[in-house]
């Protein structure tokens, strides 16, 4: 069931002083892309007919037309709590579709929800719950990315030997203002790697949390003269970083998954799904 209406979203924009809108789309590599409008530009892009020219975005490589279309997602409306309070900032999470208004083939939500709905025609609800690691090193005078580090700290330790330890505490709370349930975070094995973990949903949902999560991190560790990053292995005598994904598929109510009677507690669908 859909959790907002386009008019829920102009009474928001109006009430919280929203000025500026994000229209976010996913590239091939797994960034986010945008195209910002102002909100005299809103009901435009509520009616599906904001456009972007998508022609130097990698993976994006129509044979038609190099303009298309961003459909935003109602339900992934939000307001970026590092940006003015005056003139807020808001984002919506979009699908992206060609212009004669079929969906982007290539999209990577596109394709996520095709899976999802393969699986929804079978009876299957999937969902997911991430344990995202990632690394805030030092950036350099000029503000650029390093991945230098004076921290020694390792698992579960806290300040004064965790230096990232203000910046984790400023994501938590930026993340909780977005509408997560943060469950936990901690200091990794590594020095200068964190861990942040939400609560699961259903797929396409935590997809979109990731991305946004992703974002907070980069942006709040800027804020604290940090540089986060979520590559695997930035450095080669630290330990990597990495990204435990826990899924549970469900039908009628059941985790398809288990079964008790199995000497590894799996079902024949979970020997399947692994496969």
């Amino acid at each position: 069931m859909a959790k907002y209406t386009k008019q829920d979203i102009i009474a928001m924009v109006e009430e919280e002083d929203v000025e500026f809108i994000r229209m976010q789309f996913t590239d091939i590599e797994g960034n986010f892309k945008n195209v910002a409008i102002t909100s005299s530009q809103l009901e435009k892009a509520l009616n599906n007919d904001c456009m972007f020219d998508c022609s130097l975005v990698k993976g994006m490589l129509p044979t038609d037309n190099a303009d298309m279309f961003l459909y935003p997602d109602l339900d992934t409306f939000a307001i970026f709590p590092w940006r003015p309070q005056q003139g807020k900032v808001a984002r919506f999470i979009c699908d992206v579709y060609r212009a004669d208004r079929t969906p982007f083939e290539s999209d990577c939500r596109y394709i996520l929800k095709k899976a999802l709905k393969e699986a929804a025609d079978m009876g299957y609800t999937f969902e997911v719950g991430p344990e995202c690691e990632f690394f805030l090193f030092n950036a350099d005078e000029n503000g650029r990315p390093t991945t230098n580090t004076n921290e020694q700290a390792g698992f579960f330790d806290m300040g004064p030997l965790d230096n990232g330890e203000n910046a984790r505490r400023d994501i938590v709370l930026t993340l909780e203002d977005m509408g997560f349930e943060v469950e936990a975070s901690h200091h990794e094995k590594a020095p200068s790697q964190h861990e942040v973990d939400f609560r699961y949903d259903e797929a396409l949902t935590t997809a979109d949390n990731i991305m946004t999560f992703k974002l907070a991190v980069k942006t709040i560790a800027k804020h604290h003269g940090l540089h986060g990053t979520f590559m695997p292995k930035p450095r080669m005598e630290f330990c990597g970083s990495g990204m435990h994904i826990n899924m549970s598929l469900r039908k009628d109510g059941r985790n398809v998954f288990d079964d008790p009677s199995d000497e590894n507690g799996l079902s024949r669908e979970a020997y399947y799904f692994m496969g």
